[in-house]
């Protein structure tokens, strides 16, 4: 017994402190649409925001989820916009211009349309990201855009007027024109050879708290002069700041509760042990803290069930004898009892007339 309990008690610690390696190895990752502030704790969620399409069988969806797109005025630029948050778009896209292949169209997440041809803003993505006070989701990858696809028709050289009288060779008016000729050729295959730009979209998101508001309201805030970078803003209930949820695999208030009781477990034994084996010189399950205490818990519990189960036993009916019939609580009961006495008493009176 003194040799195996140092032996079974490290082997708790290294069971306890395993388990606890195992609980400080798990990372909580962050989900798509999600963030999280590192200095302030903040968490941000805008799942609910997501436009989901309509199940094909007929079947509602769960309550307040969007099932359309955010269609966004373009004013002044021109053109509408259409768009979802964290998804792609809902509706279904053709025509799709700017060196886009068919197999991408389904990932799209921004677009506007111009006289049948839709031109996008870029692909689903669902990484948010802090821009100092700011929560920003960006849409990259569109239709190019840019000086080369802005121009809709090549310019084409052309002989320069000389006025009569002139004097000069034609050979030579040949060599500049074709030098011009060159020059520009040089010029577009430069431009050719360059890497192309492509549209995206930038959404800034701000906390709205107006509880009219039953979804996000998406607004069209700007464009540069290339139409490459166009800029948007959504403001959302669920951009406010709020309490993170627990998660599988992330350590909950549970855990955390758990794994300082276990330590403060291994503290109090460990520093018992210690204590009791190096100053008292006790061995065996005496090396224990309080080893008198936790002994005598077995004889208290003992007590104090018997002391439970003798305080209830007199509301049970006890059984036979002269006892019961005088102590039944039934009145029936007890005027037989009268009359069998009563009876008893005559006989008596009876037999000593007699």
């Amino acid at each position: 017994m003194r040799a195996t309990l140092p032996s079974a008690f490290l082997a708790l610690l290294s069971l306890v402190g395993g388990s606890l390696a195992a609980d400080a190895d798990k990372t909580t990752t962050a989900e798509a649409c999600t963030a999280t502030n590192p200095k302030s704790g903040a968490f941000f969620d805008l799942r609910p925001d997501i436009a989901v399409k309509l199940p094909s069988d007929g079947s509602k969806v769960k309550s307040g989820v969007p099932t359309k797109d955010y269609k966004i005025n373009g004013y002044d630029y021109g053109w509408n916009f259409t768009m979802n948050i964290c998804a792609p778009v809902v509706e279904e896209i053709s025509n799709v211009r700017g060196e886009i292949n068919q197999e991408q169209w389904g990932n799209i997440s921004a677009y506007y349309t111009i006289k049948g041809d839709t031109y996008s803003l870029g692909f689903s993505n669902g990484e948010l990201k802090r821009r100092g006070t700011k929560l920003v989701l960006q849409y990259t990858g569109g239709s190019t855009c840019g000086p080369s696809a802005k121009r809709d028709i090549e310019r084409v050289p052309t002989r320069r007027s000389v006025h009569s009288g002139a004097s000069y060779k034609y050979s030579d008016y040949d060599d500049e024109d074709e030098r011009s000729v060159a020059t520009e050729s040089v010029h577009a295959s430069k431009e050719t050879d360059s890497p192309k730009q492509r549209k995206s979209a930038t959404i800034s998101f701000h906390c709205d708290r107006d509880p009219s508001a039953s979804s996000a309201t998406v607004a069209f805030v700007s464009v540069d002069p290339d139409e490459c970078a166009y800029n948007f803003e959504a403001r959302s209930i669920h951009a406010c700041a709020g309490a993170e949820q627990h998660t599988a695999g992330s350590v909950g208030p549970g855990a955390v509760f758990g794994i300082i009781l276990a330590v403060a477990i291994l503290v109090y034994l460990g520093g018992g042990v210690f204590y009791q084996r190096t100053v008292a010189n006790q061995r065996g399950w005496r090396q224990l803290p309080n080893y008198s205490l936790w002994a005598g818990i077995w004889s208290f519990l003992s007590d104090i069930f018997i002391a439970a189960t003798a305080s209830c036993a007199r509301f049970f009916p006890k059984r036979g004898g002269y006892h019961y019939l005088s102590g039944s609580p039934s009145r029936t009961r007890q005027s037989r009892d009268r009359e069998a006495e009563n009876r008893l008493i005559d006989e008596y009176d009876e037999e000593w007339d007699d």
